[in-house]
């Protein structure tokens, strides 16, 4: 079956290095047939025109703090038949749209996601939910990594996570796309309720992967830390008021704020936090309530379509994989050799172990190949045992088989 056409779309909300960093992995994506919308404010739109590949972006200037409407503005000039959006922080495996595509060959499926590795490339920041009006999520359980496509259920809807999401464009354009009342938080949340009312089914999958760094913004620092609540607050109370039952919005707001209020005081026992910053964030979360029960959430009109045609962005289709490996004192020899294989088109995985037991990490270098380093003995996975006794091709053959399907690689372990 062909792939449909597929329209990326990337809010930039001024973090040019991120956005740099999103773009090389985006143009590494092996799908044949994509366009990439940057929605970005004055520095994130420099950083994009910076990119090699510049002429071949849609860079649609926006310098407001509302990332609804922001999405909103790229929905409205996305010539694709889906959407998918990734956060300006994030990086996408090769495969992340040949996995998050294919569900809807469906013609019932509206809308799909995948899983969110974090900050050590390794674990996962998210993986699937559901979420019913009250507020209330629930980890789905998946037995496998194929994807499910779930039919909505009255009241409880599949949550989505705005750094690895997709739509069927028609579908969202006619919703009138995201509710620019939620500026920020819960906006792709309220989404998913109003497009489980509508009857329309979605899809978790699991191979659709991005890597999420969380990128330091005016509401939070560089290792989380929260810095303001108000939007939080106003967020939650205008989604409570519009889905939850009026019965239940106390208690539901009063989960909220005791869930934030532990949240606080974990970052405060942990150094980041002093107590006064603790009540001064919960008084900015309770005035976001005040803010949010007054706030304007009018009905919502269908998004028109775009004046521009589809610009294919080149991508890597059919790429061909390298996978290269050594030992901590081949760095500078490994490195070289990658930098050159990235620059002649194959999309490059490096593996370096130490003689030591340290825990792995994963990214993907700023100079466009993927990077995996730690002990040989040491944890990739946070689960299992520590320490485990590794020969060198043993241990690289099973870190090539972790992540051979969403990375593209073709593994063939060896015959018993």
């Amino acid at each position: 079956m062909t792939a449909p056409p597929v329209s990326v779309v990337i809010v930039s909300r001024g973090r040019p290095d991120a956005l740099a960093l999103c773009l090389r992995g985006v143009a590494q994506l092996d799908y044949p047939s994509f366009e990439v919308i940057v929605v970005a404010c004055p520095q994130g739109a420099a950083a994009a025109a910076a990119h090699p590949e510049a002429a071949r972006l849609k860079i649609l200037a926006f310098d407001e703090p509302n990332i609804s409407a922001a999405r909103n503005l790229g929905i409205t000039q996305a010539a694709g038949e889906i959407v998918a959006f990734i956060d300006d922080d994030a990086v996408p495996e090769p495969t992340w749209l040949t996995h998050l595509a294919a569900p809807f060959a469906d013609p019932e499926v509206m809308a799909a996601g995948g899983y969110v590795r974090g900050r050590n490339g390794i674990d996962y920041q998210w993986r699937a939910r559901s979420v019913t009006g009250c507020g209330e999520e629930r980890e789905i359980q998946l037995d496998s990594m194929v994807a499910r496509i779930l039919k909505p259920e009255a009241g409880i809807a599949l949550k989505l996570q705005g750094t690895n999401m997709a739509h069927r464009r028609s579908a969202l354009a006619e919703m009138g796309g995201f509710d620019p009342a939620f500026r920020f938080f819960l906006d792709e949340t309220d989404l998913d309720l109003r497009r489980a009312k509508a009857g329309h089914a979605a899809a978790i999958v699991p191979l659709a992967q991005v890597h999420h760094g969380y990128a330091e913004s005016d509401r939070r620092a560089a290792d989380r830390t929260p810095r303001d609540l108000t939007e939080i607050g106003a967020s939650m109370a205008l989604f409570l008021a519009r889905h939850c039952p009026e019965d239940m919005r106390d208690a539901a707001w009063k989960a909220l704020r005791a869930e934030q209020r532990r949240r606080l005081l974990g970052y405060m026992r942990r150094g980041p936090l002093a107590p006064d910053d603790v009540s001064r964030l919960l008084r900015g979360l309770d005035k976001g309530r005040r803010d949010g029960l007054s706030r304007q959430s009018g009905k919502l009109l269908a998004l028109a379509g775009p004046d521009t045609a589809f610009l294919p962005f080149p991508g890597r289709p059919g790429a061909r994989r390298a996978v290269l490996s050594g030992r901590v004192w081949n760095r500078a020899s490994m490195r070289a050799e990658a930098v050159r294989r990235v620059a002649e088109g194959e999309i490059v995985s490096v593996f370096r172990f130490s003689h030591t037991a340290l825990y792995h990490r994963l990214r993907f270098h700023p100079d466009g190949y993927w990077e995996q380093i730690g002990g040989l003995w040491g944890r990739s996975e946070r689960r299992g045992q520590a320490v485990k006794p590794w020969f060198f091709g043993s241990r690289l053959r099973e870190e090539i088989r972790r992540i051979a399907e969403f990375r593209g690689i073709d593994f063939r372990p060896p015959e018993a």
